[in-house]
């Protein structure tokens, strides 16, 4: 039996996060990069002589030659760029945050349903080696509380893809605010550890250096109890994406960025410690190769477009709320 085609990949917008888009692309198996679209003449030719491939003038022409493409421009293009690329017949991967609205993400929605296509939401940390640890050991868990922070001015020297150049301030915090940006990563997270409805939200936060929000925490409380404390900050001094996660009989410290952390339960003979060792490897990859497998297989993404819109609504709700106190 002879091989199937290979899939032809696109990317729109090739930023900071998108060049490892299109980089990853031409390393998975069975997948060639078809091209690559972005708003910066500059910037598209730079990549796309990078990798040898071809830079398209518009979207639609993106969208006639590929089978795939990942979204990933600004927030507030997400809808008006998605939704000719499903019209041309292309499944998608559309970056987090799905949209900046909740009316937007139902416009992909009904798209992708009438283009029979799939979209999967970039909720990179699902594809982290760490969440495959905490979904094989996390039972009904009691509390959780998370910390997620970023500096306003990126060191470069850390491998950071959310990261700006030298110098200059996060470009993340010119398009949406901290819940957008970083805390929405912590909100899916703990929706597919939680097995559980959502029942209140307590919220806060504020504006210090910008003109959005930049720091803010969020309290969760679900209908079996349990309770997750989300804080969020880009003001930071350096990074930092680490958890403490109770649960009946243990209590586990995980270190995102390290792949790191301890597992303290009780066993026969007492309470255990157990390192936690995991191998470290490029989330992004592994977010782009399930992708990918997805659409050969015709198998629901792990993070699908339902999916990501809970997240967005969650994530509007907490930022209503602090608007909303006059925070």
């Amino acid at each position: 039996m002879s091989e199937p085609a290979p899939l032809r990949a696109g990317v729109a917008g090739v930023g900071f996060l998108g060049q490892h888009h299109a980089r990853n692309y031409t390393e998975l198996p069975g997948v060639t990069l078809a091209g690559i679209y972005d708003t910066n003449p500059a910037r598209a030719a730079e990549i796309a002589a990078k990798h040898s491939t071809k830079v398209f003038a518009s979207v639609e022409e993106l969208g006639k030659a590929c089978d795939v493409v990942s979204v990933v421009v600004p927030t507030q293009y997400h809808c008006a760029v998605a939704l000719p690329l499903l019209a041309a017949g292309c499944h998608l991967l559309i970056e987090k945050p799905l949209c900046p609205s909740v009316e937007e993400a139902d416009k992909i929605i009904a798209a992708a349903k009438q283009a029979n296509r799939m979209v999967q939401v970039g909720h990179i940390e699902h594809f982290n080696p760490v969440m495959d640890f905490l979904e094989k050991n996390v039972s009904k868990p009691r509390f959780i509380r998370t910390e997620r922070l970023a500096p306003l001015i990126p060191d470069p020297t850390e491998n950071d893809a959310e990261s700006a150049t030298e110098g200059h301030v996060n470009p993340r915090v010119k398009e949406v605010d901290v819940v957008l940006d970083l805390m929405i990563h912590d909100i899916g997270l703990v929706l597919k550890l939680v097995d559980s409805r959502l029942k209140r939200i307590d919220a806060a936060g504020s504006s210090v250096l910008t003109k959005h929000m930049d720091i803010a925490n969020a309290r969760l409380v679900f209908e079996d109890g349990c309770v997750a404390d989300l804080n969020v900050s880009r003001l930071s001094k350096k990074r930092e994406r680490s958890w403490r996660l109770f649960q009946r009989a243990g209590y586990m410290s995980v270190d995102f960025d390290q792949c790191t952390g301890h597992y303290i339960h009780l066993s026969m003979l007492g309470l255990k410690r157990e390192e936690i060792a995991v191998q470290k490897s490029e989330p992004l990859k592994r977010e782009l190769a399930a992708f990918v497998n997805s659409v050969r297989t015709n198998t629901p993404p792990k993070i699908d477009v339902n999916f990501g819109k809970t997240a967005l609504e969650i994530a509007l709700t907490i930022t209503a709320q602090i608007k909303a106190a006059g925070l």
